[in-house]
């Protein structure tokens, strides 16, 4: 195994934090990823933003909660980036997102996916 349940644990923390960070401060980058040109259409910040806080606060809780409640977070952790690179991959077969972006955010939710199993191993 390359990493510890705990290191990814930690390293899926820090990409939520990160990605949340970006949704909540600087959503137009995320959405510029996606394809969308933000000076002609801003309707993505809003519902960015609220990713973004709470994709921050459930970075966060995997870093700080201990326990049981750390366990649930881990065990959840695996159904919500699973249910996201559904999502992802579900989106570019039906073309609601360009082919290159769909492809990126389907790989980027299934590592993610990854490292919520490898941390719930260890849980």
């Amino acid at each position: 195994m390359l990493l510890s349940p705990a290191a990814a644990r930690k390293t899926l923390a820090t990409i939520r934090i990160v990605n949340g960070a970006a949704g909540l401060l600087a959503p137009q980058l995320l959405l510029g990823r996606l394809g969308t040109d933000t000076r002609l259409d801003r309707s993505g910040f809003y519902p960015f933003r609220m990713f973004g806080i709470r994709t921050v606060l459930i970075g966060a809780d995997l870093l700080v909660l201990q326990g049981e409640q750390r366990r649930r977070a881990v065990q959840l952790a695996v159904l919500i980036h699973t249910t996201d690179t559904l999502s992802a991959a579900t989106a570019g077969v039906r073309g609601d997102l360009p082919r290159r972006a769909a492809v990126v955010t389907t790989l980027v939710s299934a590592t993610n996916t990854a490292l919520a199993l490898v941390a719930a191993s260890g849980e």
